[in-house]
C-alpha cells in the first residue's frame, strides 16, 4: 500500500476503530515504509497491533515496534517452525528474545506474545524445546499444557506471554460447503483493508473474494453501509451465512458459542 492510500485508509478508520492492525496474511516488517507508517497511526492516535513473523527484526523496524502508539506485538513462532526445513532456530529466537528484554525497559507497558498456532498439527512437537529456550532466557519455569477451550495464553515475565491456539484452513472458494448456519465477528469487531484499498469483512480474507468497496474511491462509512455489508451482518445476526466464501469457512466453527466485542481495522 502507498503512502497516499494509507493516509487515506488511516484518517477514515482512526475516528471509528480501538485500533488497527498491521496484518492481513502479510508480513508488516517487509514493507519499506513500515516506521513511517507506525508514525502516521501515532500521529493519528490510532493504537496498532503488529503480527510478524519476526525474521526482519532489527535496526529501525525494532524502533519502530517500540513507539508508544503501538500496544502489542505478536511473533508468530509457529511460522518459522514450518518453515525452518532444519535451519538452526537458535538466533531467530535470540534477536526476539533481545527484542522483548529491550521492551521489558522502554515499554513495559507493551504486550508481547509469543504465538504456537500449531497444537494438534504435525509440528507441535517442535514448541518443547522452544518453550525451554523461553525459561532459560527469562528465569522461569513454564509447568502445564493449554487447553486452548479455556485459556489461550500463559505469562512468561511482565507482559510477555506464550500463546497458544490450533492451526486452521485458510477458507477458499474451492473447500467444501458447510450447512449455511453460523455467525462471525466480521463486520462485528473487526473489517480488513488490503493493499490495493479492498475492503473485506475479515482477517481471513486475503484474496478479495468478498470485495465490499474500495477506499480509493469511497469512504469507510460508504462502504460499511452499503447493501452488501448490511446483509452480511443481518445474517450472522440471524444465524445465516450470505457469502459463499464465509459458507465454506471452517473457521467460523470457533465463534459457534458466541461473539466478542471489540473493534478494529486489519491493514496489510
Amino acid at each position: 500500500m502507498g503512502p497516499a492510500l494509507f493516509e487515506r485508509v488511516v484518517a477514515g478508520v482512526a475516528p471509528l476503530a480501538e485500533q488497527a492492525y498491521f496484518h492481513l496474511l502479510g508480513e508488516p516488517l517487509a514493507h519499506p515504509r513500515f516506521a513511517e507508517y507506525v508514525g502516521l497511526c501515532s500521529r493519528r492516535g490510532l493504537p496498532v497491533n503488529i503480527t510478524t513473523n519476526g525474521t526482519l527484526l532489527g535496526g529501525a523496524r525494532a524502533e519502530a515496534l517500540l513507539d508508544p502508539i503501538v500496544r502489542q506485538v505478536s511473533f508468530s513462532l509457529h511460522g518459522f517452525i514450518a518453515n525452518s526445513a532444519g535451519r538452526d532456530i537458535g538466533p531467530y529466537l535470540a534477536a526476539i528474545f533481545e527484542f522483548t528484554r529491550r521492551a521489558f525497559e522502554v515499554r513495559p507497558d507493551l504486550y508481547v506474545n509469543y504465538r504456537l498456532w500449531n497444537l494438534a498439527a504435525a509440528d507441535e512437537a517442535a514448541n518443547a524445546p522452544i518453550i525451554a529456550r523461553v525459561e532459560r532466557a527469562f528465569g522461569v519455569e513454564l509447568k502445564g499444557g493449554a487447553d486452548v477451550r479455556w485459556r489461550k495464553g500463559r505469562r512468561v515475565a511482565g507482559r510477555l506471554y506464550l500463546h497458544f491456539d490450533t492451526r486452521f484452513d485458510w477458507p477458499s472458494l474451492s473447500a467444501p460447503p458447510n450447512a449455511g448456519r453460523g455467525t462471525c465477528r466480521g463486520l462485528d469487531d473487526h473489517f480488513g483493508v488490503l493493499s490495493d484499498g479492498t475492503v473485506v469483512p475479515c482477517c481471513l480474507d486475503a484474496d478479495g473474494v468478498i470485495a465490499l468497496g474500495d477506499l480509493n474511491r469511497q469512504t469507510v462509512a460508504e462502504v460499511l453501509a452499503g447493501e452488501r455489508c448490511r446483509a452480511m451482518e443481518r445474517g450472522f445476526r440471524e444465524g445465516r451465512l450470505v457469502e459463499d466464501l464465509c459458507r465454506r469457512c471452517a473457521y467460523i466453527a470457533r465463534f459457534a458459542r458466541g461473539r466478542a466485542a471489540s473493534s478494529g481495522t486489519m491493514l496489510p
